[in-house]
């Protein structure tokens, strides 16, 4: 897809060659997001002892030296050993390592570690003013945001913005470049809400309408990268000569929960189909049948996953075959300012 300028966006392939690691280190937070997607049946309660989290982080670190690792939560700064989970993380050799915060930062997390130890803290704001994010995350949690955004790149770390778009909150999207700019982000993330967790039966939080989004979304990325932000959206929907390809077959990515489950597709998180599990601290194979055997399925829509638990964003045709085929949720596509 061409961009206004002549720029490119470039699909960002699935690298065979690496790992990235979404560790949840908790499921605890002090916000209540309409939109969240954790769950605490399929997730557990539990916060992990820092001997558990490095524990967990041998593993995949032996899996692959390569491996990019994010942690999450709930809200990852409320663990007070997040610090050393970080250290941590630079010891093992992980190639890149990230917190993704809802901007609270508790436990002085920017005073307890350096941008040597830590590449980039990841911020969650979903609406351009405080009436339409609070609305989705709760009250304060706006300027609290702002705040944290402010005080990361004073003090000198990779900063980026996580924003999921939803029916709730799209008309606010057009007016993130600019505030981001100002904050002086380096990366926005435009995200599309899920249907999982909250938003599963959250009636205000819809998904965009695929018109809606091929619309709006590409031109905000556009923006934002004449603006000095890279900026990285998901796919969506494929091209109609773009051959779908899963991210489960060719590419580890793996979601780490309290409970030990461990997800190769985010969308599988609400449901015991977990390829994998953490058991006394080893990392198992689970018996047929998981999302690993629902990888191998090809259908007309695309990504199985997103026909069982989200079809409302797949339209017909007369025909009966879809008009957009799905893409996996783990192609990106990427403009670099």
């Amino acid at each position: 897809m061409g961009a206004g300028n002549g720029r490119k966006v470039r699909t960002v392939e699935f690298r065979r060659d690496s790992v990235n690691v979404f560790f949840h280190i908790l499921t605890a937070c002090n916000l209540s997001c309409k939109h969240c997607y954790i769950n605490p049946n399929a997730h557990g309660t539990q916060t992990l002892p820092i001997d558990t989290i490095r524990a967990w982080m041998d593993l995949f670190a032996a899996r692959k030296p390569s491996a990019n690792i994010i942690f999450l939560g709930g809200e990852p700064t409320l663990h007070p050993d997040l610090p050393l989970a970080v250290r941590h993380a630079r010891h093992c050799g992980y190639q890149s390592i990230t917190i993704d915060t809802n901007g609270f930062l508790f436990h002085d997390i920017l005073d307890r570690v350096t941008p040597d130890e830590l590449d980039a803290v990841s911020f969650s704001l979903d609406g351009a003013e405080a009436c339409s994010n609070d609305r989705l995350r709760g009250k304060g949690s706006f300027d609290a945001v702002l705040q944290g955004i402010r005080k990361a790149v004073a003090a000198g770390f990779g900063t980026s913005v996580i924003f999921t778009v939803s029916s709730a909150n799209l008309h606010e999207l057009p007016r993130m470049p600019a505030l981001l700019q100002s904050l002086g982000v380096d990366r926005f993330f435009i995200q599309v809400v899920g249907r999982r967790g909250k938003s599963a039966i959250e009636t205000e939080i819809g998904q965009t309408a695929a018109d809606l989004w091929l619309d709006q979304v590409p031109r905000v990325a556009e923006e934002a990268a004449e603006r000095g932000m890279t900026v990285t959206y998901p796919k969506v929907y494929l091209d109609p000569d773009e051959p779908f390809e899963c991210a489960g077959k060719v590419a580890d990515n793996v979601f780490i929960f309290p409970n030990g489950r461990v997800y190769r597709c985010p969308l599988c998180e609400d449901h015991p189909l977990h390829s994998l599990e953490i058991v006394d601290n080893r990392l198992r194979e689970r018996p047929p049948i998981t999302e690993r055997e629902l990888f191998e399925l090809d259908i007309p829509e695309g990504c199985v996953m997103n026909r069982l638990i989200q079809p409302g964003n797949i339209v017909y045709g007369m025909d009966g075959n879809p008009l957009h085929r799905i893409a996996c949720c783990m192609l990106k596509q990427e403009l670099i300012s």
